[in-house]
């Protein structure tokens, strides 16, 4: 025989057991209690067994109904997140992505992705947090995390970001006038250099690398600084050489105000990635935010030459 039962039915049973109370029970479904007694009842009826015993004062599971419980509730659970997942499929993107970024990789991503992202689905809301140090995403509430590709965790699925990535070394035409073009890392011993405090309170030495030869300079100079946006204004002011991320002076050196010195001397970087943990039904909000990035990055690879 086939034994059959409704939704509601299932839900009552468990809603019931949950609470301890059939009044606390209807309250929560938002229905009578006669009507959650009847769909109990009918259950019980169905079933063939008596799922709780009643006295005029409490409500408690048989043995039969803990055995039921312990297995409907679990697939209940799938149920649910089913029509979750149905539901979010045809939902318009809203409410709010946070996501987690080093300072540097935040203001790479803000304008070639998120801004044409929030111009496609203006009722999502981006909530970025920008952090020196790395942090676990899913403990800190977070959505998504934007990292170098080589330090996300390897748990965690990566859709890489944007081209490749660079240091460089700059200063202004009046500095290299006054004191000279650095040809080496060498002579940068000879200059004054705005030092970075990292997350840790260490001074970040100035890597270097050329024909798989590696160097890694103590600079020094007048500041020590601990964000690199606080660098560019310093540098723009003639106060000596700074070590930046490509991507935050490149207007400045197109635009003459900044020149690349050691150009031979500053590889490439690893890309970025957009990382997130393995989940089951994910928002209309957060896949629009992963099929826009995704196209993005296959636009990308077009353009990158081979």
């Amino acid at each position: 025989m086939i034994v059959q039962a409704s939704l509601m039915e299932l839900e009552a049973v468990l809603m019931v057991a949950r609470r301890g109370r059939f009044r606390a029970a209807a309250l929560e479904l938002g229905v009578s209690t006669t009507a959650l007694s009847n769909a109990v009842g009918k259950l019980e009826r169905t079933l063939g067994v008596r799922l709780f015993n009643r006295t005029t004062r409490s409500v408690a599971l048989t043995e039969a109904g803990q055995q039921f419980i312990a297995q409907v509730a679990p697939a209940m659970e799938r149920i649910h997140e089913a029509m979750e997942g149905a539901r979010s499929q045809r939902a318009k993107p809203s409410g709010t992505l946070r996501i987690n970024a080093f300072p540097t990789a935040a203001r790479e991503i803000l304008p070639s992705l998120v801004l044409p992202f929030l111009r496609e689905h203006p009722q999502v809301h981006v909530d970025i947090v920008t952090e020196g140090r790395l942090v676990d995403i899913v403990e800190g509430g977070f959505d998504l995390g934007v990292r170098s590709t080589d330090l996300v965790p390897a748990d965690m699925i990566a859709l890489p970001l944007g081209a490749v990535r660079r240091n460089v070394v700059v200063a202004t035409p009046s500095y290299l006038e006054a004191h000279g073009t650095p040809m080496i890392p060498q002579d940068l011993s000879e200059h004054s250099c705005l030092r970075v405090r990292l997350p840790n309170g260490a001074i970040h030495r100035w890597p270097f690398e050329r024909d798989g030869q590696s160097v890694y300079v103590d600079v020094q100079g007048a500041m020590t600084l601990d964000e690199a946006s606080l660098a560019r204004t310093a540098v723009l002011a003639s106060i000596g050489l700074a070590l930046a991320m490509e991507s935050d002076v490149r207007d400045d050196i197109e635009a003459g105000r900044l020149v690349r010195v050691l150009e031979d001397w500053t590889p490439t970087l690893p890309r970025l990635s957009l990382y997130y943990p393995s989940r089951r039904n994910p928002t209309a909000a957060f896949k629009a935010l992963i099929d826009f990035a995704r196209r993005q990055s296959r636009a990308s690879s077009a353009l990158r030459p081979p």
